[in-house]
């Protein structure tokens, strides 16, 4: 039995806001790829109904947490459908590596792995499309993380075309500050009228993220980081912040400039995949 599961980063390679709807959500284009890099939970089932986060997050009550929120509400979707001949519950801890509010969709590739883990774990039998609509009431990212391929994604971001991206290596810095998403989009000056493009004339087109100068504007250490990075490679926001990514062709060329990185800059290198770590562990072939 599987006991610990990877919950990988991703990246928003471009991000385009097309348009807004009239309840205000914008409506977007983005190419999502993942990260060999991540947190890790560890799941053991329980033989009763308790879902049990053994390292909760400080100021973060269990029931916003998204770990335990996607645990009982696959609880209850299988209670609901008699999917579960027993009380099935759950102790769960996570190793955190990946910055809250980073934009790396650490929240929501928590929940994706909760939901696929314990699918597994109580045999409940549902399938990825099921998993991703379940997935998709917890927020709009956590559907990319479930089905576990590099996607293009439309809408809010629940319309999702599998995609091929090259697999690069990138080095993820985060500036030290969080960025709430409503003040990147709330802002009066951000960019909504993108024209929409196909995915193979984005995929030629130079990538860019249309929420990357509100983010430059208002908060000087994405500035200043990002200005340092594009001194060495083509670099970028990740969604609405605040991590952003330089990308390189090598391991050694990424490993390069973070090792002469100013000591203010905290950073990792990984590579981008278009298979999620999650599902190579799923289906046997994940390399540790």
């Amino acid at each position: 039995m599987i006991r610990q599961w990877p919950s990988p980063a991703k990246l928003n390679l471009f991000l385009y806001i097309t348009g807004r709807r009239e309840d205000g959500y914008h409506l977007l284009q983005t190419l999502f790829q993942f990260l060999d890099y991540g947190d890790t939970l560890t799941i053991d089932p329980r033989q009763d109904d308790r879902i049990h986060l053994l390292t909760p997050v400080d100021g973060v009550p269990d029931e916003q947490n998204l770990i335990v929120r996607a645990a009982r509400l696959l609880q209850r979707y299988c209670d609901e459908r008699g999917l579960q001949t027993a009380p099935r519950g759950a102790d769960i801890s996570i190793d955190k590596r990946l910055p809250m509010g980073g934009g790396l969709g650490g929240g929501s590739s928590n929940a994706a792995t909760v939901l696929v883990a314990l699918n597994e774990l109580w045999r409940c039998g549902l399938g990825d499309d099921q998993l991703a609509a379940l997935g998709l009431s917890l927020g709009a990212d956590v559907p990319v993380f479930v089905r576990g391929h590099a996607a293009f994604a439309e809408g809010i971001g629940e319309c999702l075309q599998p995609a091929e991206p090259q697999e690069k290596w990138y080095l993820v810095a985060h500036p030290g500050v969080g960025i709430p998403t409503p003040v990147i989009f709330g802002d009066p000056e951000l960019k909504r009228d993108t024209p929409v493009r196909s995915l193979s004339e984005l995929l030629q087109a130079p990538y860019a993220n249309d929420c990357e100068p509100i983010a430059r504007k208002r908060f000087r250490e994405v500035e200043q980081l990002l200005s340092w990075l594009l001194e060495y490679a083509p670099s970028r926001l990740t969604g609405t912040g605040a991590c952003v990514f330089a990308e390189f062709d090598t391991e050694i060329a990424a490993r390069q400039v973070l090792n002469q990185a100013p000591e203010w800059l905290c950073g990792f290198v990984a590579r981008g995949v278009n298979v999620s770590p999650l599902h190579r562990i799923r289906s046997g072939r994940f390399e540790s």
